[in-house]
Order: C-alpha cells, then sequence, then structure tokens
C-alpha cells in the first residue's frame, strides 16, 4: 500500500516493546549493534526512564531497506521514520497511516499500535520470563521493585535480550495450546460417530 515508514515503525515496535511515541522519535543516533544485533538507547517520552530497544534480524533487514529506500541521508537526529509525505510521523499521521492499513488489512479491527506493547509482554510472560527480564524491556517497573531492579539488575543488552527469547518461547506455547484446543473439540465428535 505504500507504507514503507508504517511497515518499518511496526516491525521496531514489535520487536522492541516500545510505545508508539518513542519509536516514531527514534534518530540514527540512538541506533548500536553488539554481537547479537542491532538496539535503539532511548530515553522513553512518558517516563524519562532509559530503554533498549533490541530488534531482531528480520527487522534490521527491514529497517536498512527502509533507510536505502529514503534516498537520503538522513541527520544523526533527525526521526528515522516518515510518512509518505516525507515528513516525520507526527502522534496523528502514524495514528491515521495504521487506522488505514488496518482497516484493509483487518476489517473491524479496532487494535492500536499500543496493543503490540501489550501482546510482547504477555508473550513474555507465556514464555516465563523472570519479571526483571521484563521490566527491563519494557524499560518500566513491572516487577515492581525499582529500587532492587537498580541495585541488583543493571540495565544491560543482555537482560533486554532474556525478554526477546522468553516471547518467541511464549508465542510456541500459545500456538500450541490453539492447536490442542482444536484437537480437544475434533475428539468428540469422533467419537460420537464411532458409537
Amino acid at each position: 500500500m505504500g507504507y514503507r515508514g508504517l511497515a518499518a515503525v511496526c516491525a521496531v515496535a514489535w520487536d522492541t516493546s516500545l510505545s508508539p511515541v518513542d519509536v516514531r522519535g527514534l534518530t540514527s543516533a540512538q541506533r548500536a549493534k553488539d554481537l547479537t544485533g542491532q538496539m535503539f538507547f532511548v530515553d522513553r517520552a512518558k517516563t524519562g526512564k532509559a530503554a533498549i530497544g533490541t530488534v531482531g534480524r528480520r527487522t534490521e533487514r527491514l529497517l536498512e531497506a527502509y533507510l536505502e529506500s529514503l534516498g537520503v541521508d538522513l541527520h544523526d537526529d533527525a526521526p528515522i521514520f516518515r510518512n509518505s509525505s516525507g515528513a516525520p510521523y507526527s502522534k496523528d499521521t502514524l495514528g491515521d497511516d495504521f487506522r488505514a492499513v488496518r482497516g484493509v488489512e483487518f476489517p473491524g479491527d479496532k487494535r492500536t499500535l499500543t496493543d503490540f506493547r501489550r501482546s510482547g509482554a504477555v508473550e513474555a510472560t507465556a514464555g516465563k520470563v523472570d519479571p526483571a527480564a521484563l521490566a527491563g524491556k519494557m524499560a518500566n517497573t513491572i516487577d515492581r521493585s525499582k529500587e532492587l531492579q537498580a541495585a541488583y539488575l543493571p540495565h544491560n543488552a543482555a537482560l533486554v535480550r532474556l525478554a526477546d527469547d522468553a516471547r518467541i518461547a511464549g508465542r510456541r506455547r500459545l500456538r500450541g495450546t490453539k492447536q490442542a484446543q482444536k484437537v480437544e473439540t475434533r475428539r468428540p465428535e469422533k467419537l460420537n460417530r464411532g458409537k
């Protein structure tokens, strides 16, 4: 549909579990890379807390392709994500574009980009994430102990990646549960036919 900036925003929002306002404001200066992959270092807009938004290989490739498609080199402090006019995404234009694509792909659906963050937390929890790792991933106090987290769990990329691994495990577990429910609903029908 031509929403290349939105596609990149969605991929980054999904992987990082950052809020939409944090994702749309990301700049090249915030990008970093370690041996495991790319990440963004962010001070969250809502809380001012430091966050590390890690992305997977697929999102890395999509982000690189998107940046190449812009046809210009962005200044380090310029927002990465642009709407179809070439202007940086604002709160309104990002929401408008997301609703336009959602309406075509998922008619009647009311989810928003903010739901990506919630889905990530559900996946990580289903994957039995350590609460401190999830708090690190989301850059909030989801584990309810700011003082202990600051004292015993330094904010680093390795800790944040624990939440990435748990999300993958949780996604697999959730898919398996859906498959098991389908099988259970079929079994009584087969048994009844045999009588």
